[in-house]
């Protein structure tokens, strides 16, 4: 039971980390220091998608799947739970465009927000 465990918490993290890909800059305009790993995020989130970096919570929940005595992971994590379940997945090109319009503009909206503070002053 403690390997399937794992893997459902593996999991669950894994949706936690892509909910703050995607909101995470916003979420910066309220406390921007959470900008910093809102940037460490995007780099990993474009790393795995641009160059195929291995994800940690994709092996770990792969690997206790296969430790619980169940079939692991055929593919990635978004390839299995997301893609072909959220949406079609002849969509994932306009999709990551998406993501990265998204977070590109609360990044965006971070900075002038930041600026329009300064212009007000403290």
């Amino acid at each position: 039971m403690g390997y399937r465990v794992l893997a459902e918490a593996a999991m669950v993290v894994h949706f936690l980390f892509l909910v703050y890909l995607l909101g995470g800059g916003y979420v910066a305009w309220r406390w921007p220091r959470l900008v910093w790993p809102h940037l460490a995020a995007g780099a990993w989130g474009f790393a795995a998608i641009t160059f195929g970096v291995a994800c940690p919570l994709t092996s770990l929940e792969d690997w206790s799947r296969r430790s619980a005595g169940g079939e692991g992971l055929a593919t990635g994590f978004v390839d299995t739970y997301i893609e072909g379940v959220i949406y079609p997945e002849s969509w994932s090109t306009a999709v990551r465009v998406l993501v990265l319009v998204v977070v590109a503009v609360s990044w965006l909206g971070l900075v002038m927000r930041l600026h329009t503070r300064r212009l007000r002053g403290p």
